[in-house]
């Protein structure tokens, strides 16, 4: 059985003087058919002051490779020379997919 651990502490004796008919009604409550509400549905009907980023344009600046970077041959990625793990058949591999 679940514990509540929010809800306010009772003490033995007034654990005592519950009725049968409240403690009936208390089960029901705590085993009612409330169904699970979709995190995703609520999120989307959200909205964040300001996000109306609908007519906004990313603008990045791109860098072409450094001298002392190389593109993995796995994983595709630039990394700097320090990630080198080997070289294979002149394909360089990073550390991480070594």
């Amino acid at each position: 059985m679940a514990t509540d651990y929010d809800a306010p502490r009772r003490d033995e004796v007034d654990l005592g003087e519950d009725s049968l008919e409240e403690l009936k009604a208390r089960r029901v409550d705590a085993q009612s058919g409330a169904v699970d509400v979709d995190e995703a549905e609520v999120a989307e009907s959200f909205e964040l002051p300001g996000a109306d980023l609908a007519d906004e344009e990313l603008t990045v600046k791109v860098l072409p490779m450094q001298q002392d970077e190389f593109r993995c041959a796995r994983c595709f990625l630039v990394h700097h020379r320090s990630q080198l793990a080997y070289e294979r058949n002149g394909d360089l591999i990073c550390r991480e997919c070594a």
